[in-house]
């Protein structure tokens, strides 16, 4: 399944941390607090695990999102949808 990770960390240290869990999870960053890639279901309840170890549940905030590859291609982008110093040809490739 496609996943999309979004969150509102508000340390550093936390927030570095989660998203190296993130990169590590084989997600690719498209912007700087938003993650997008494929993942199997044991390893989304991993991702989401590690991520609960490091957020502090009173003042941050973390969106898994699923998605199925026909919903992603529904996607509307608009503007500078993607940080072009970040976005990779994987990342261009889930939309087409």
């Amino acid at each position: 399944m496609i996943v999309w990770v979004v969150y509102d960390i508000k340390k550093d240290k936390p927030r570095g941390k989660i998203a190296k869990i993130c990169k590590l999870s084989g997600l690719y960053r498209v912007q700087y607090s938003v993650f997008l890639g494929t993942l199997n279901e044991n390893e989304k309840d991993s991702l989401q695990l590690q991520i609960e170890d490091w957020m502090d549940e009173n003042t941050d905030s973390v969106y898994i999102f699923p998605m199925s590859k026909n919903e992603l291609k529904q996607t509307v982008l608009l503007g500078q949808a993607f940080d072009k110093d970040l976005v990779t040809d994987e990342v261009k490739a889930l939309f087409l």
